[in-house]
């Protein structure tokens, strides 16, 4: 049985593969006629990709047998090449998405196959299985688990293995749900990009389950229910979700064609209280808050110190967000997990989570944030209050940091007021001399101008415009980059506010929009 591959597929991309043009994470390989795998390869990562196989939804695409034959041909050329179980082509998260895709896209690699192809590829996914489940025992828990798990429940029933493998797969996948997609609907990882990743897996294992008339794995649909309420949660105004703990862009289209099987409508919540997230939402402006802090330390690899940083669309236009993450591993990838990289404020330019650069202990966080309060409420004029507290600048500097937003029933303005404390509500001394750092970066598509000292002029392309006001702190422009656009990094503005703590407690700001 082969499962659906809900990932959009491109006919032109499939027309490049079958002439041997293979172009992933900016690289590029012309395999000119020899088996693709016999090449030398640009990168690792380029390798991962390309054995990854995911590329083979691009052949569904091409009605002729000779992406058939390209198929099995890159197939036995993986298998003849890689025998031994090294190297970047043997991760498990290569081994696991190169199961899933050869299980999604088996109709066409075997149509047109001979005899002793069949045997070998179904002794090549019987291999694969039987490796992921020895990894599994030893594996972190996170996201790459979790898609293990799947990978191992769709493969025992699309290769019908025996009733015990089928009830272990069934067993092992409700545990990792049970664990991983938390009541709210948020993954432990507290990534939106997870969500989408995940739903991709797991819509095509619930209907392989039913088609196949095998008993669903009891928490499955629950988890599918919850993880979509929580993806609505994360999509803006715009239908793009938001920019938080290593999400890159998405685009709508692809969000929107996962949401068509949304078979419950899930509605969005106002808050993601298990994950730590907060949503604001009113005439067509919304705002999404990190409320929280990653859940363990291991968690803590992939996550960003953005603690009470937010994003801000309206309509069809996003003004607000943070930088997002680079398409490849890079020195300003660990930029893009600081504080300042996210529209938040900074002490003294240190972020609210220290990283580890240690090679034994990898990027995990060692100091910072430990505690982090949320209050939410309505004033007596209807704004959605809600303030957010983190202790991440106390154990360095003992200060305590709290935005406080109010949006107003109509959306149409946003103020905030950032304050510092120290321990019992006392005022830093003068003595301190530290300096707080409040930076909102701006989405390229905005275009920005200094109306004034204390004024700065937003505009969307369909002229929708806002006015972001600070009296007495000189709000000023500076160059930025955003790291999610659709063509990679691409530079755009920030606006930044910087005050000596011990003269200003309080930085008062507002977001207007105009007529």
């Amino acid at each position: 049985m082969a499962p659906t591959d809900l990932r959009i597929a491109d006919p032109v991309e499939g027309e490049d593969i079958v002439s041997g043009r293979f172009a992933f994470a900016g690289e590029l390989l012309l395999s000119e006629g020899r088996p693709v795998f016999s090449c030398e390869m640009p990168s690792a990562g380029f390798e991962r990709i390309l054995s990854g196989f995911g590329w083979l939804r691009h052949l569904r695409t091409q009605r002729d047998i000779g992406a058939n034959e390209f198929a099995r041909a890159a197939v036995l050329s993986f298998l003849r090449r890689h025998r031994a179980i090294t190297g970047p082509t043997w991760t498990t998260e290569t081994v696991a998405t190169r199961l899933n895709a050869w299980l999604c896209h088996s109709t066409v690699i075997l149509k047109g196959a001979d005899a002793a192809f069949y045997r070998r590829f179904i002794d090549a996914l019987i291999r694969h299985a039987q490796l992921l489940r020895r990894r599994y025992r030893g594996m972190a828990r996170d996201e790459l688990k979790l898609q293990v798990a799947m990978t191992l429940a769709m493969a025992s029933i699309s290769l019908d293995l025996s009733d015990r493998q089928k009830r272990e797969a069934t067993l092992r996948l409700d545990d990792e749900l049970t664990r991983q997609i938390l009541p709210d609907g948020g993954h432990i990882s507290r990534c939106p990009d997870a969500l989408l990743r995940l739903l991709l897996g797991l819509l095509p294992l619930r209907q392989t389950y039913i088609n196949l008339e095998q008993p669903l794995p009891k928490r499955l649909l629950a988890s599918i229910d919850r993880a979509y309420a929580a993806l609505n949660f994360f999509r803006h105004s715009d239908g793009e979700l938001a920019l938080f703990n290593g999400s890159g862009r998405v685009p709508s289209t692809a969000l929107s064609a996962l949401l068509r099987y949304d078979e419950i409508g899930s509605a969005g919540f106002k808050a993601l209280p298990h994950t730590g997230f907060q949503r604001l939402e009113a005439g067509g402006t919304v705002l999404i808050a990190d409320a929280g802090k990653p859940l363990s330390a291991h968690l803590s690899k992939t996550a960003h110190a953005g603690a009470a940083a937010f994003e801000l669309s309206s309509g069809k236009n996003r003004f607000v967000v943070n930088a997002g993450i680079p398409a490849r591993a890079s020195e300003a990838a660990r930029m893009a997990r600081s504080t300042a990289a996210h529209s938040a404020v900074t002490i003294d330019d240190h972020s609210s989570i220290r990283f580890s650069r240690s090679d034994f202990l990898g990027p995990v966080a060692f100091g910072g944030i430990r505690h982090v309060e949320v209050e939410r409420n309505e004033d007596e004029r209807g704004h959605d209050r809600l303030v957010i507290r983190h202790d991440g600048y106390l154990s360095r500097f003992g200060i305590y940091c709290e935005r406080n937003l109010a949006l107003s029933p109509d959306g149409r303005a946003l103020a905030g007021i950032e304050r510092f404390r120290r321990a019992h509500d006392a005022l830093p001394l003068s003595r301190d001399g530290h300096a707080a750092t409040l930076r909102f970066h701006l989405h390229p598509a905005i275009w920005t101008m200094q109306e004034d000292a204390d004024t700065i002029f937003m505009t969307a392309p369909d002229n929708e415009s806002w006015l972001f006001a600070a009296p007495g702190f000189s709000p000023r422009l500076e160059d930025d980059v955003f790291f999610a656009a659709s063509s990679g990094a691409k530079p755009s503005q920030q606006i930044v506010i910087t005050a000596e703590i011990a003269e200003y407690p309080e930085i008062a700001w507002q977001f207007k929009r105009l007529d």
